[in-house]
């Protein structure tokens, strides 16, 4: 793997995302050449606090900036793409939906028109989706598989689905860009500093003896899958497909196939850090909760088909990785005091 991308100029949109700062942190130790994209310069990311924004070439603007997509793809010789960037909170997509369909929707077609234009040495698109684009199913169907219909009704879920949508079209006989589109769990681990996300605000809450508020009632269930494992799964991807276009028109699964009730996550890092007493205010404080709105009840996924092709599944856990997750998150805020 590590010679594969030795020297290979790779292009992360997103880059000082949770997912793109780990991806390039990955990369850069494998001796990739990275240009990455960021919408600003705001230094809330690990691409900052770890100190790898200098070891890439950032350039900062809209992922639906035509002219500036250009100047990227042209100037640097882009051979692999991985399409991270997005609006990713869902409830700033249920109040402001535009904002998110603009940067979901239209810098996917943007970004992929731009490739069709002005590239010749792109040779795999990595295009970042999301399990939730899959919409709700009953429970007795899950975990979701890649054959399954796309019934998305809110907003960032039908943002996702949309791109995904838009990537079928480019990936298909008549623009044969190599796409393939990943829809993964929901990812964990050092590197979240979106704090609206579950793991990131419990830790907040735990590592600052704050009391942490739950926004539904803990019954939701949903699957939780290590940044380390999403990042091996984006290498064997985007290597397969530069070295096999058929791949081409794909889309892949990834998490643990283990949901888990939302309450029981909490329960779990509670009782490893033993604030027992703790846990029991949260359980009362939700006790005439009701669910959340705009989000959906029940997620997990299927990874056989990443297994089958590529022998992938999940090594880490919630359990083996709350102690390297800790860590980090105590150290970012040490810092930050």
């Amino acid at each position: 793997m590590s010679n594969f991308f030795q020297n290979k100029k790779i292009f992360i949109t997103g880059v000082d995302g949770f997912v793109g700062s780990n991806l390039a942190k990955h990369l850069i130790g494998l001796g990739s050449k990275i240009f990455g994209l960021a919408k600003n310069n705001k230094k809330e990311s690990l691409l900052y606090y770890e100190n790898l924004d200098s070891k890439i070439k950032i350039y900062y603007g809209n992922v639906t900036n035509r002219l500036l997509l250009k100047k990227i793809l042209t100037r640097n010789k882009i051979e692999i793409v991985f399409h991270l960037a997005a609006q990713v909170e869902v409830g700033i997509a249920n109040k402001n939906p535009l904002n998110t369909w603009e940067t979901n929707i239209r810098g996917t077609y943007v970004l992929l028109e731009s490739i069709r234009k002005y590239s010749k040495f792109i040779k795999s698109i990595i295009v970042a989706s999301s399990d939730k684009a899959y919409g709700s199913y009953p429970k007795k169907m899950l975990p979701y598989k890649e054959s399954y219909d796309l019934r998305p009704i809110f907003p960032y879920d039908t943002s996702k689905a949309c791109a995904d949508m838009i990537c079928r079209s480019y990936s298909g006989e008549i623009f044969n860009l190599p796409i393939v589109v990943t829809r993964f769990a929901n990812i964990y681990g050092p590197g979240q500093l979106n704090f609206s996300a579950l793991i990131p605000d419990l830790l907040n809450s735990i590592i600052k003896n704050k009391v942490f508020k739950l926004r539904g009632d803990g019954t939701d269930l949903r699957d939780f899958v290590y940044i380390k494992d999403i990042i091996k799964a984006y290498l064997v991807l985007s290597k397969s497909l530069y070295r096999n276009k058929l791949l081409s028109g794909e889309i892949f699964n990834a998490g643990t196939n283990k949901p888990i009730k939302i309450i029981d996550v909490i329960k779990l890092f509670y009782k490893h850090f033993q604030k027992h007493e703790d846990f029991e205010k949260i359980k009362n404080l939700i006790k005439n909760k009701t669910k959340s709105t705009g989000e959906i009840p029940f997620q997990s996924m299927d990874y056989k088909k990443l297994y089958k092709f590529f022998k992938w599944k999940p090594k880490y856990n919630l359990s083996n990785t709350i102690e390297e997750t800790y860590k980090w998150y105590y150290n970012f805020f040490k810092r930050k005091i």
